[in-house]
């Protein structure tokens, strides 16, 4: 018995030396990319954005975090899709991103806890959906944002 447990865990070391299991499938490669604005007015703070994909492979769905440097109030009222994740954080989903178009526009408005003359609001890929992005330069992104009422575009 033993001898035929070891051959079995020696088979598995081989196979996943090499190229991986027979029959699996390689990772779809995808290029997530954000764009929008964001505008700060007293205590408010409204994100559009818009996600996309520049290929090769299409994007199931995907999700986007959305973390400002002050804490948001406690109450919120945020779209069907976005969920708070903690004091700063708001996680929307994306929907499926085909490759090259424009995926649905998220809109997002927070109170924060205080009125800053500035915030910066960092813009991350929460969930790529299981492809494999390399270039996280378009969705990695970090917004100064001015209590000015100005759209400050990313």
């Amino acid at each position: 018995m033993r001898s035929w447990v070891l051959g079995v865990c020696c088979a598995v070391v081989v196979a996943a030396g090499g190229a991986g299991p027979a029959g699996a499938a390689p990772v779809p490669e995808a290029d997530l990319v954000f764009h929008g604005s964001a505008v700060m007015d007293g205590d408010r703070v409204e994100v559009r954005l818009t996600p996309g994909d520049n290929g090769p492979s299409a994007v199931p769905d995907a999700s986007v975090l959305l973390r400002w440097s002050v804490p948001l109030a406690e109450a919120q009222r945020l779209p069907a899709g976005c969920a708070r994740t903690d004091e700063r954080t708001v996680v929307c989903g994306t929907g499926p991103l085909a490759v090259d178009e424009a995926g649905e526009q998220i809109k997002v408005a927070v109170r924060l806890k205080e009125k800053p003359a500035e915030v910066t609001l960092e813009v991350d890929t929460a969930w790529n959906g299981g492809v494999a992005d390399k270039n996280r330069a378009n969705d990695q992104l970090k917004v100064l944002v001015l209590g000015t009422g100005d759209a400050y575009a990313f």
